[in-house]
């Protein structure tokens, strides 16, 4: 027994025709079950009850065992001196409030439908469990559903990274454009490189990059140099040395650290995703578009993004990936497979919080853009699938991915619409 159950009985009104009563056999009508509370303080507010025929308006707690409310010290705690009803599993001590007068309790444990009570075992029977608690019945829940816990899964998520730009923007004094560009450089570093190359944001002012972006060596050797790719001293490459002359300058000009900051990996990256040629590409980015946050916000189709995000390393990276070492020649480009990623981690989240901070809504073509867009690979939306829940787009798959990591993983299934609907 777990005390979610509890509260999805509650406020979902489960109880509705059951003749309830006290422990001290007075009757119990619940005319409202209140607003749940996702927050310290009692688990329902401003509930309304009848009881022994007088209507009650307070908070309701819930616990397993009623000895809980002292085990979690609520005695002491003014948030709880208005609790009008304890509603428990087991009833197995009395509780009373700072006046001596006791809280009415009203323990469920015989009154639950058997019905719900085994579709709740079943879900939560982890004997058998390979992956998820529903992955047994989850292919029985109706496509709408699915579809329709899907598109919320997918706003909640853009509400969570919007949530994370706001933060950036408070820092940056309401620059867009530098929000952006701490983004951008985040999600060029991918997973492996991503927080090192957030590292060079933190030192890196965007009042020096809008100075220097338009010229491809100084930037390109500012985000090296900054990023720690300059410190060796043993190569004779006459890039390299241009590059570490040019970052010399720049530092002692804008009074750049590099202490601070992580140095990229290039461990178990394929060539095309080393640090050198990603952050290459995001100088020459900045060097070709003008005014980038505008057109980000301006470009509503996909076909536009890919357009504006449309660069290449410079040309020493042609036949080279690291310093020093030459290759087989080839044009290190922004593939269409990146740019989606762009538009996943970056674009869209940016559009949403840009139009909350304007009060106006993009749903829909935040949805039309992941919609155009082919799903992530990877294991977990892989598994799904296999389920019969499948992502045949980004913006499915990101839903996925909210999905597991928020309810599944962490057995939340009574906050899940599909969890719920198996115990209907």
């Amino acid at each position: 027994m777990r005390e979610d159950l509890l509260h999805y009985i509650w406020k979902t009104n489960k109880l509705q025709g059951i003749p309830l009563q006290t422990t001290a056999n007075e009757p119990v009508i619940v005319e409202s079950p209140g607003i749940h509370n996702q927050v310290s303080g009692p688990d329902f507010f401003n509930a309304k009850v009848h009881l022994a025929d007088q209507l009650w308006a307070g908070n309701v707690e819930m616990h397993i065992k009623a000895s809980d409310w002292y085990a979690h010290h609520h005695e002491t705690d003014a948030k709880y001196d208005n609790v009008i009803l304890h509603v428990v599993w087991e009833d197995d001590v009395a509780i009373f409030r700072k006046d001596g007068s006791q809280i009415p309790s009203l323990e469920l444990k015989d009154r639950i439908p058997t019905k719900l009570l085994n579709s709740y075992k079943r879900l939560f029977d982890t004997s058998q469990k390979q992956f998820i608690n529903c992955e047994k019945d989850i292919a029985g829940v109706s496509k709408f559903t699915v579809g329709s816990w899907l598109e919320r899964l997918y706003i909640e998520r853009l509400e969570q990274k919007a949530y994370l730009i706001f933060q950036l923007l408070q820092q940056s004094n309401n620059d867009w454009e530098q929000v952006l560009f701490t983004l951008l450089l985040k999600n060029f570093g991918s997973k492996v490189n991503g927080e090192a190359f957030l590292g060079i944001s933190n030192i890196l002012d965007f009042s020096v990059v809008r100075k220097i972006r338009q010229d491809i060596q100084v930037f390109e050797s500012v985000l090296m140099g900054v990023g720690g790719l300059l410190e060796h001293t043993n190569t004779e490459d006459a890039y390299y040395k241009s590059l570490q002359t040019e970052f010399g300058f720049q530092q002692q000009k804008f009074q750049l650290k590099t202490h601070q900051v992580r140095p990229p990996e290039f461990f178990g990256l394929r060539p095309n995703n080393f640090p050198t040629i990603r952050l290459s590409q995001l100088a020459n980015l900045y060097a070709r578009q003008d005014a980038l946050f505008s057109k980000v916000m301006e470009a509503g189709t996909v076909e536009k993004i890919y357009a504006l995000f449309e660069t290449e390393a410079s040309p020493y990276w042609k036949n080279h990936f690291t310093f020093g070492k030459v290759s087989k020649s080839s044009q290190k480009k922004l593939t269409k497979s990146f740019i989606d990623l762009i538009v996943i981690n970056t674009v869209v989240p940016l559009k949403f919080a840009y139009a909350k901070k304007q009060n106006t809504s993009v749903d829909e073509q935040l949805i039309a853009l992941l919609s155009a867009l082919k799903p992530e690979k990877n294991s977990i939306v892989d598994r799904y699938g296999s389920l019969g829940v499948k992502a045949e787009d980004a913006f499915k798959s990101q839903a996925v991915l909210q999905l597991h990591t928020k309810y599944c993983s962490q057995n939340q299934c009574l906050k899940c619409a599909i969890g719920t609907s198996l115990l209907s």
